[in-house]
């Protein structure tokens, strides 16, 4: 006990000591210490901050540490009694300016690698209007509010798909707009014949990011269901919510199987070739024939059977 003590002892003074600011390079920056004596607000929570280890990383980002690290050298702004005009404020300047600004740290990271071409850059969303640089109420990514409200402040019809019947449990909590999307933009974007919409993110090599999940659909199938492979999941289904069951876009399965399998030769292809052939077989006015997955239960792709019938 007696050495437990003298450990306390011992730990607890560096413990309550101030973290000395460490001292940048040039004249024209002050250091972190200036900074703490106009902005106690900020400091008293930047402990808790992600980017806390600008200040205690013993290697220099851009030459300086801590708050000048983003905000530039702070002389001028000091001596000017806190002019705004004579600091590089983050907040109301120019998207491309504040990703600018915030890549000179985060380009490295592999997520942000195509984020200047993304659909949030492109019109004009900045890191700050998503994420909270120094108050950020979030547990992880200093986030502005709780990640679904944050796109929902933007994305109203995504909303309005979360509370349909059958959805993703993303109000619930169950899954996240991150686990499909990625806000940064993807990193191959490329997607089939264009580029890939809605900021979809990549999963197992450049498969839908549905396939995260839903592992038994990826394949690769001897027998491709060609819709499935070509034009995505979104084919059949509506990703965030639907008032059909399965998030079909049609009310029933043989109705969403009838938008290609029409009975007209040659209009669909089965698999990637032969034309379906106009048969009478199924009659659709007959109850039996009108679940086609009791026969073709294999929709998504089979190994051994041409017609996914098993």
């Amino acid at each position: 006990m007696g050495k437990l003590a003298g450990l306390v002892c011992l730990v607890l003074p560096f413990a309550l000591a101030p973290l000395a600011a460490q001292q940048p390079d040039g004249p024209e920056y002050v250091g972190d210490a200036t900074c703490q004596v106009c902005h106690p607000d900020f400091w008293d929570s930047f402990t808790r901050n992600a980017h806390f280890k600008t200040i205690v990383s013993p290697q220099p980002v851009e030459r300086t540490f801590g708050c000048e690290a983003c905000h530039g050298p702070g002389r001028a702004h000091a001596e000017g009694k806190g002019a705004t005009s004579k600091i590089n404020r983050i907040e109301g300047r120019p998207a491309k300016q504040v990703l600018d600004a915030c890549l000179k740290c985060h380009a490295k990271d592999f997520t942000h690698a195509n984020v200047r071409r993304s659909a949030h850059s492109t019109n004009d969303v900045s890191c700050a209007n998503c994420h909270s640089i120094h108050h950020s109420p979030a547990p992880k990514y200093l986030l502005a509010k709780q990640q679904k409200e944050l796109c929902y402040s933007c994305h109203l019809e995504a909303k309005a798909q979360f509370d349909m019947p059958f959805r993703h449990r993303v109000n619930e909590g169950a899954i996240l707009c991150t686990d499909c999307h990625n806000p940064h933009g993807n990193f191959n974007s490329t997607w089939r014949s264009g580029v890939r919409p809605r900021l979809v993110a990549d999963s197992f090599g450049n498969d839908e990011a549905c396939l995260k999940c839903h592992t038994d659909k990826r394949g690769p199938f001897v027998y491709e269901h060609a819709p499935a492979r070509i034009e995505g999941c979104e084919a059949c289904h509506a990703p965030h919510g639907s008032v059909n069951p399965r998030l079909l876009k049609r009310p029933a399965v043989f109705a969403m199987c009838l938008e290609c399998h029409n009975g007209v030769a040659g209009f669909a292809k089965e698999g990637f070739g032969d034309p379906i052939p106009a048969t009478s077989f199924h009659r659709l006015e007959q109850p039996r024939f009108q679940n086609c997955l009791t026969c073709h239960v294999r929709i998504h792709g089979s190994n051994i059977d041409r017609r996914f019938q098993r």
